[in-house]
């Protein structure tokens, strides 16, 4: 028996050993069931109760709910369609959110994935002081996919831009926040552009035009959640 200073009390009978626990107004708690003999504490076990609840209380402080969230681009995207989607991107990463970069080829666009990959490697330099790359550039049949993650600096709460950003960022990412698109726990609006591409669309694929629809700014979506530990201080 463990007496409740936490002292060794020596082997006794289990009368005797409620007797000393009842005399103190304690509780003998059996801590180690299989030794032998068995191990007993007095202890008050509604007090032990509560200190428990509080430390699964603090550990849940030291937890954080991370989301990934993902962004859509086309190989061929107009200079303010990518500022819009640029600051959806800022604005999740400022949230802590991990972020899914996806560009979507289409027809004969898949036979340049370098326009993709270029277009990613200008988001990481735009980016570079607000997140870090999980995950490079890969292709997948018709997607090329990249993962990025808050800096060190956003998750300790001391990010500052480099640069003060301009009128047209900070309207650009104030338009990404009222984007209609934005769907939190559930799939963005359909795409018509996003069915795929048929033989007959295939052979004027080269011909489209250089910039995005409007349509196309409506593309990210709350994607996966899962619980973290997040790292000691």
């Amino acid at each position: 028996m463990i007496d409740e200073n936490g002292n060794q009390a020596g082997v006794m009978r289990t009368e005797d050993a409620l007797r000393y626990a009842q005399q103190r107004d304690l509780d003998l708690v059996e801590v180690a069931a299989n030794a032998r003999p068995p191990v007993c504490r007095v202890l008050d076990y509604s007090k032990y109760k509560y200190e428990q609840a509080q430390k699964k209380k603090v550990a849940k402080k030291h937890q954080t709910q991370v989301v990934t969230r993902e962004i859509k681009f086309r190989p061929k995207i107009a200079d303010h369609d990518y500022a819009t989607k640029k600051g959806h991107v800022i604005r999740f990463l400022k949230g802590k959110d991990k972020v899914k970069v996806t560009i979507m080829f289409r027809g004969r666009e898949v036979t340049h994935p370098e326009r993709g990959r270029d277009l990613l490697e200008r988001l990481v330099i735009d980016l570079d002081d607000i997140c870090q790359v999980d995950q490079r550039p890969s292709l997948e049949g018709r997607n090329m996919t990249m993962m990025l993650s808050p800096s060190k600096e956003v998750i300790n709460g001391t990010w500052t831009p480099k640069v003060p950003p301009t009128q047209e960022e900070l309207d650009a990412e104030a338009e990404a926040d009222d984007n209609v698109g934005i769907v939190v726990g559930g799939e963005a609006p359909a795409d018509p552009d996003d069915a795929p591409a048929t033989e007959a669309e295939d052979a004027p694929a080269e011909a489209e035009a250089d910039s995005e629809s409007p349509a196309d700014d409506a593309e990210a979506t709350s994607d996966v959640a899962q619980t973290e530990d997040a790292p000691a201080s």
